[in-house]
C-alpha cells in the first residue's frame, strides 16, 4: 500500500511548492529586517531502512511546531556569512507505514541552524544538525527493541520568502532512529527526509 511518506508523494509536495511560490520570483529582493525569533509549522516524509538494507523498507510521516532563536547577528565574510540559530521542536504526529503501522510523538530539544546570508532574490540556504528523542505505541522496530528511541539527523534546505516576516522552508536531511542500546536489540532506522514548512518572524 502506498503512503504519503513514500518517495513519490515527495514530488506532488515540491509540485505544489513551486506553483505557490512562483510568483515570488518576479519582483526584487526583500530589504532587510530585524528577525530575532522564527516560528513554524512543517510536514516531512522519510523513507529508509530499518533490518533489511533496502531503502523502500521503511516509510515514516511526520508534522510538528518549530520554534528557534537567532542568537548572533550577521558574522562570517564571504560564502561564510550568515546567522547562528538555536531551536527546539515538539513532533506531535510520528507515524509508520511500513514495514509496521505505528504511531507516537518525539521531541527534538536541540537544534543548530546556521542561516546563510549568501542569498539569489528572495532565495535563501541554511544547514543544521539536531537529535531528540521519540516515543511510540509499540518497539520500534519490531521485535526485542524499544519503545523509546533517539533521533538525529542533519542536512539543510532553503527558505523562500514571501515577506520580509514570512517563507516556506524546503528541507532535505539524513534521518537515524535508535534505542541506544535501551533494548535487547538495536537496529536502525537510517533515510531521508523530506519537510516543507511555513515560518513566522518576528
Amino acid at each position: 500500500m502506498r503512503c504519503f511518506g513514500c518517495v513519490p508523494s515527495t514530488s506532488i509536495l515540491f509540485v505544489s511548492l513551486f506553483l505557490f511560490v512562483r510568483p515570488a520570483y518576479s519582483q526584487a529582493a526583500l530589504p532587510e529586517v530585524h528577525r530575532d525569533w522564527d516560528v513554524s509549522l512543517w510536514v516531512a516524509g522519510e523513507t529508509g531502512e530499518e533490518i533489511l538494507n533496502n531503502f523502500s523498507e521503511a516509510q515514516i510521516l511526520t508534522a510538528g511546531v518549530f520554534a528557534g532563536k537567532i542568537l548572533t547577528r550577521e558574522i562570517g565574510r564571504g560564502w561564510r556569512r550568515g546567522r547562528f540559530e538555536y531551536g527546539f521542536e515538539l513532533i506531535p504526529v510520528f507515524r509508520q507505514f511500513r514495514p509496521q503501522a505505528l504511531y507516537g510523538g518525539g521531541f527534538e530539544p536541540v537544534i543548530l541552524r546556521w542561516n546563510s546570508s549568501v542569498h539569489a532574490a528572495r532565495v535563501a540556504p541554511y544547514i543544521e544538525l539536531a537529535g531528540g528523542g521519540l516515543r511510540t505505541n509499540s518497539n520500534l522496530p519490531a521485535g526485542n527493541t524499544s519503545d523509546f528511541n533517539f533521533t538525529a539527523r542533519g542536512g539543510g534546505g532553503i527558505q523562500v520568502f514571501r515577506t520580509p516576516r514570512h517563507s516556506v522552508d524546503i528541507g532535505v536531511r539524513w534521518s537515524h532512529i535508535s534505542n541506544a542500546n535501551l533494548g535487547v536489540d538495536n537496529p536502525e532506522f537510517n533515510g531521508i527526509q523530506v519537510s516543507l514548512g511555513y515560518h513566522w518572524f518576528r
